[in-house]
This record gives C-alpha cells, structure tokens and sequence, in this order.
C-alpha cells in the first residue's frame, strides 16, 4: 500500500467518525426539541417567562402584531430549551471526537475549563433572569407611566430578555479568559493586581452598558459579581503561574 493510501485512509475514518457523531447530535437536537415543542403548547410555559414584565401591562399579557407571532414564539422557545437540555449530549459526542489527539495534561485542563465555562453561563444566565431583568422591567416601565400606555409585543420582551441573559452569561466567562492568557504567559496575577482600579472602572462600565435601566441596581447587580469574578481571576492566574514553574 502506498504512503497516500495510508494517509487517507485514516483521515476516511476521522470523517466517517465525524458524520456519525454529528448524526446522533442531531437527532438529540430533534428528540429534545419535540418534547419541549410538547411542553411549550401543553404547560403554560409562556406564562412563566412572561412573568417579570406581566405586573405592567394594561391586559397582563403580551401582545403581538402578526398571526404567525405566537407560532414562533414557542418554535424559538422550544428550539431555545431543546439545545440547552441536548447539550450534554453534544459537549460528550464534541469531546469523545477530539479526545483521542489531547495529551494527559491537555485532557485535563480542558475539563476543568469546560465545566467552569458552563457553570460560569449558567449563573450570568440565572443573575440576569432572576434578578437584573425584574429590576430593569420595573424602572423602564415606570418611565413616563403616566402619559404613554405600554405596548409590549412578546416579540421585542423575548428578544430584550434573551439579549440581555446572553450578555450576562457571556461576561461571566472573563475567568476563562484570564486563565487561558496567564496560561498563555500573556498577563501575569502581578499585572492584574496593579490593574485593579481599572478593571473596578470596567466593570462598573460594563454595567452601564450591558443593563437598561436604573443606573444604579441593575449596574451594580452587574458590576459587583463580575468584579468578584476578576479577584478570582487572580487567584486563578497565580495557581497556573505555580503550575508552569
């Protein structure tokens, strides 16, 4: 057999690998978008998530401006909980494809990254839907209350509160980020340490920018844990500067 042959036919099983497990990580997209689909128009589920802004609306229910609207709602709603519940199984079929090229070292730095990143965007998630979101409805609905009627499509409230969750749970991952540079040798815990004026500055500015509404509570209800986030950055970065000595 020629050296070509013996080239491509490992790279033939990689792909046949590949295809395969993409396969199963479709059809654990699809089994678990039915069943929330099932949920969605079985359980008043809207109702729950609708439940922040409901108090400020004339009808106590959101409204909508095409025949289509609720439709896509709970597609988008059932799409939305389908990934997060078949995402477990896509993060295993992911790590079973690559794992075979990872050294020791590499396989465990990976895990610990992964898990935190996840446990990281689940509570920026759970701040902004639980805490932040109630607090800017409550400020932005109070705004001129008196002389404007509030009409809210469930499209816009969706949209606004999705935004705003992904914002949080994406600022949420700066200790990987930390981590991955002090591991890349980019920043070191002593320059983050002489960085911490600025990064209070940051962090309150991001705040203000990533929240509508009181410039108060709801920036600091972001602005607090992510500058908790930055300290334990640092105690991150220097257990890997540790590491690598």
């Amino acid at each position: 057999m020629s050296d070509a042959a013996r080239t491509i036919m490992p790279m033939v099983d990689h792909l046949e690998e590949l295809r395969r497990r993409l396969f199963w990580s479709l059809g654990a997209v699809a089994l678990a978008t039915a069943g929330a689909l099932f949920v969605v128009f079985t359980f008043p589920v809207i109702r729950l998530l609708e439940l922040p802004i409901q108090p400020y609306l004339p009808s106590h229910k959101l409204a909508f401006t095409h025949p289509t609207d609720p439709f896509d709602i709970a597609m988008h709603t059932a799409i939305a909980f389908g990934i997060v519940v078949s995402f477990p199984v896509l993060l295993h079929h992911a790590w079973r494809f690559i794992r075979p090229a990872m050294t020791k070292q590499e396989e465990r730095v990976s895990r610990v990254v992964i898990g935190g990143s996840l446990v990281l965007f689940a509570a920026g998630v759970s701040l902004a839907w639980g805490l932040v979101l109630p607090l800017a409805v409550q400020w932005l609905m109070g705004l001129q209350a008196d002389a404007l009627t509030p009409i809210i499509t469930a499209r816009e409230y969706f949209s606004f509160a999705v935004d705003m969750a992904l914002a949080f749970g994406l600022s949420f991952q700066l200790p990987i980020v930390i981590v991955g540079l002090a591991w890349l040798g980019i920043v070191t815990a002593e320059r983050l340490v002489a960085f911490r004026r600025g990064a209070l500055f940051g962090t309150v500015l991001i705040g203000a920018l990533l929240t509508p509404g009181d410039l108060v509570w709801t920036t600091l209800a972001m602005a607090i844990p992510l500058y908790g986030l930055y300290e334990l950055s640092i105690l991150a970065a220097r257990r890997v500067e540790r590491h690598r000595k």
